[in-house]
């Protein structure tokens, strides 16, 4: 019995890392896009023809994202704002996002 639930645990995890493993993927894609659209100016468009592609959605699903038009288009705005993952992922980022929130509610 204690070799099943040792073997479950094992399996969960196992997914687990190849969730985060995928979802470090769509983070690098995300990039990519972003520095096409400082580059080129089509980022958005980029990111919305890989995540509509069959290896697009393949990826997303892996990495526990539903692959449909709503996070098409959170893409597509995610890339336009032209903020890299690093950064917008970081706690100094999201601190700041925070007190702007509170500046532009006491407004």
């Amino acid at each position: 019995m204690f070799d099943f639930v040792d073997g479950a645990a094992f399996n969960h995890e196992q997914g687990q890392r190849a969730r985060k493993l995928f979802a470090a993927v769509v983070l690098a894609a995300l990039d990519d896009a972003i520095a096409d659209d400082k580059k080129y100016g089509n980022g958005p468009e980029q990111i919305a023809r890989w995540a509509r592609s069959r290896d697009g959605r393949d990826v997303l699903s892996c990495a526990g994202i539903d692959p449909n038009e709503r996070v098409v288009n959170g893409l597509m705005e995610f890339v336009g704002k032209g903020v890299r993952t690093s950064v917008a992922l970081s706690r100094e980022e999201s601190e700041r996002r925070a007190l702007e929130l509170l500046q532009n509610a006491a407004a």
